[in-house]
């Protein structure tokens, strides 16, 4: 029986917020000296400005900045799976990572350029453009791995 969208939706989610936060880590940790910065910039949501200025590790503003970035990935997993599934279950490893790379050049697009400024993800207060690539480079990593692993008892061609 096939997994639907949204189920697989939940498992490149994961993956995607997984390797995208940890890109935002590393450029993080690069560019401001602090791993939980850009993070804790999603969080402007909730708490304002003040989020994109606190480098420090925080329940009040790592935590739902996690969590919304979480929300975000998978919702965009969600619109991957429901979208490019048909690619995917194809499961050819180039149409794989061009479906995951499409989608997160839309979710870039979209987080930038359609959407207002107060609606921006955030974590581009803190990073650079190019840092903004590796982390949307991440996403779309985790995107593909998601799709590799939610269809995983599936074989996939070479």
């Amino acid at each position: 029986m096939h997994n639907s969208a949204l189920q697989r939706a939940l498992v490149s989610g994961t993956a995607s917020s997984i390797l995208s936060t940890a890109a935002l880590a590393l450029m993080g940790k690069k560019e401001t000296g602090s791993p939980y910065a850009p993070t804790n910039a999603v969080s402007h949501y909730v708490y304002g400005k003040e989020a994109a200025r606190h480098d420090g590790l925080s329940l009040r503003y790592t935590v739902p900045g996690y969590l919304i970035h979480h929300a975000s990935a998978t919702f965009w997993s969600f619109v991957f799976e429901r979208f490019m599934g048909g690619v995917l279950d194809k499961k050819s490893p180039v149409g794989t990572l061009a479906a995951a790379a499409a989608t997160s050049a839309l979710a870039a697009f979209t987080d930038y350029k359609i959407t207002p400024r107060r609606l921006h993800p955030g974590y581009e207060k803190r990073l650079s453009k190019p840092s903004l690539a590796v982390v949307y480079g991440g996403f779309a990593i985790g995107l593909a791995l998601g799709a590799v692993l939610s269809r995983r008892s599936e074989t996939y061609k070479v």
